[in-house]
């Protein structure tokens, strides 16, 4: 895993490299992203900016002490898959058996607060057209639209129409955009260019004396044409060796196509990214998984249009991130060759940290699980996608196809209702993207997402000042303590060592209380056992089920004992 993200990364690192100057100067693309950013990091060197900064530190710093030590606090209460703060059930056992519950996790809780309501509305709105009303709707179905033998987990049964309903949203989504930027791609470079051969004087002179300085140092800092083209082909060439080597599926002459069309594909992103911020990478990792899943055969049609999407894929959003960077050094007055080379020291440290942190959770966790905490929803839409590739529509459970038909009809309508409509009508058409994820993963994570947006909005109300100035560093500060414990939970799984076999008394108690029962009738026996069989009822009522470590372990598990 390790050398495929070597050899792919670093293609998409210095496939753009000769057309920086194109990108950033010439065309003046906005990459907003980049942009914020180097707003934020000159914001800083003022005296306002210093004050700032202090402040947002210092919220950062709190929130996360907070996300850690609360996830660390859960640890001692989590009784397995179904038991503690993760599965509480807020609205009723009813509600938490369809997904509707508050898990208490932090890292949703601040990723609602980063993005927009709009999109976490559309989450709740996909959660409850999904989990509230189709699938147990399609469930009462057992028998008659798919066999009551088959399990849940099976794609003939429910779980086919999750994953496949879901996919038509996505897709739909995503080729709705995805011709959308490249015409705004093709109308803006066209242009650009009738624009260029009409001039008759440089533009220099229209350019304001810091424009001139940035482009002049942009310009200056100049990093060789041939150490991109050179790069770019000795990756190439290894690609093209070592990656049949390691997936057969995958011939050899599909991978040099891929590098071929990479840099065209590459410049199409960037250059949409720099228009719209939409990085539409997996988009064209979806188009090349569709067409290596179908010329590959069925023998080898998956491994092969998941290989290829992966490929296509990561070559593509490095190039656009790239750009980004290069955008945020332009305004920030930082050389380009320092840019360059913090990416690929990042890009080298990630090729090595992403596959140990996979098989960290692999080897810890469940990962993969649809019951489980880490369900990775989209590697099973990836994995279905390519079938689907293979297999055709008869991959589909009984009147899935014309259900998928009409989510993707719906998917392309919502977007053009939002592109064509008046803004204040517009900007309350929901996202297809956004409400294709809760019918996989469940209802729960658009109510976390939805409480993180329902703080901000509260927030903004009692002081809009602050709030636009601190819910970044807090959500932040919330989204890296819950996930810096993980490290140390991970381990401890790694070791087998879980909270609940800590907590193993409790379960020899129970069934030590019943042979007590049995075997003694005294009057002074009967109390101390009726003690604890209510003890036991306690623990095991849906309200209790968070505190039952914390209960068990201050009243202690010996009081049966003789």
């Amino acid at each position: 895993m390790t050398g495929f993200l070597f050899v792919s990364c670093f293609v998409g690192l210095l496939a753009l490299v000769p057309l920086r100057k194109i990108m950033i100067i010439d065309y003046k693309l906005a990459y907003p992203s980049g942009t914020a950013t180097a707003v934020l990091i000159n914001g800083f060197h003022t005296p306002k900016g210093d004050k700032n900064a202090k402040k947002l530190v210092h919220g950062f710093l709190k929130f996360f002490s907070f996300s850690f030590l609360w996830a660390f606090f859960q640890w001692f209460y989590a009784g397995g898959d179904s038991c503690g703060f993760s599965q509480f059930p807020t609205f009723g056992l009813k509600a938490w058996k369809n997904s509707f519950y508050f898990d208490f996790s932090m890292t949703y809780l601040g990723a609602g607060m980063i993005c927009p309501h709009l999109v976490n509305l559309s989450l709740l709105l996909g959660a409850v057209l999904s989990w509230g009303v189709m699938w147990p709707l399609i469930g009462g179905l057992k028998g008659e639209w798919f066999p009551a033998t088959l399990p849940e987990s099976s794609m003939k049964s429910l779980n086919g129409y999750k994953v496949f309903i879901s996919i038509a949203l996505i897709l739909g989504d995503g080729l709705y955009n995805f011709l959308k930027i490249l015409f705004f791609t093709a109308r803006n470079i066209h242009a650009k260019v009738k624009n260029s051969n009409r001039k008759t004087s440089p533009d220099n002179q229209k350019q304001l004396p810091d424009d001139l300085h940035r482009n002049e140092l942009f310009n200056r800092e100049s990093i060789p044409i041939w150490v991109a083209c050179a790069g770019c082909t000795f990756f190439s060439v290894i690609s093209v060796i070592v990656i049949p080597q390691m997936f057969p599926e995958l011939k050899w002459y599909y991978v040099v196509v891929a590098y071929i069309l990479a840099p065209s594909l590459s410049f199409c992103n960037a250059y949409g990214a720099g228009l719209t911020d939409m990085n539409m990478a997996y988009n064209y990792g979806k188009v090349a998984l569709f067409v290596l899943a179908a010329l590959s055969g069925k023998e080898n049609g998956v491994v092969a249009g998941l290989v290829g999407c992966g490929l296509i894929k990561s070559i593509v959003s490095i190039s656009s991130d790239l750009m980004h960077d290069f955008k945020t050094g332009h305004l920030t007055l930082t050389s380009p060759r320092s840019m360059l080379l913090s990416q690929a020291i990042g890009t080298a440290i990630g090729c090595i940290v992403a596959p140990l942190t996979f098989f960290l959770f692999y080897k810890a966790f469940d990962l993969g699980n649809p019951d489980g905490e880490y369900k990775a929803p989209y590697a099973l839409i990836y994995r279905n996608m390519a079938i689907l590739g293979v297999q055709g529509f008869s991959a589909l459970p009984q009147y899935c196809l014309q259900l998928c038909y009409g989510f993707f009809s719906f998917a392309i309508a919502a977007n053009l209702l939002r592109d064509f409509t008046p803004k204040n009508i517009g900007k309350w058409i929901p996202l297809p993207m956004a409400m294709a994820v809760p019918f996989l993963v469940g209802a729960y994570f658009a109510i976390d997402m939805c409480a993180g947006s329902l703080a901000v909005f509260a927030w903004h109300k009692v002081n809009r000042k602050k709030a636009s100035l601190m819910v970044p560093a807090v959500a932040s500060g919330l989204i890296c303590g819950d996930g810096l414990w993980l490290l140390p939970s991970s381990i401890l799984a790694w070791f087998k060592l879980h909270i609940q076999k800590l907590l193993a008394k409790e379960t020899m108690l129970q069934v030590y209380c019943t042979r007590r029962r049995n075997e003694f009738s005294s009057t002074q026996q009967q109390k101390l056992l009726v003690s604890h069989e209510f003890k036991i009822q306690l623990e095991d009522s849906p309200f209790f089920v968070p505190f039952r470590g914390f209960f068990f372990f201050f009243w202690g598990g010996g009081g049966c004992e003789d």
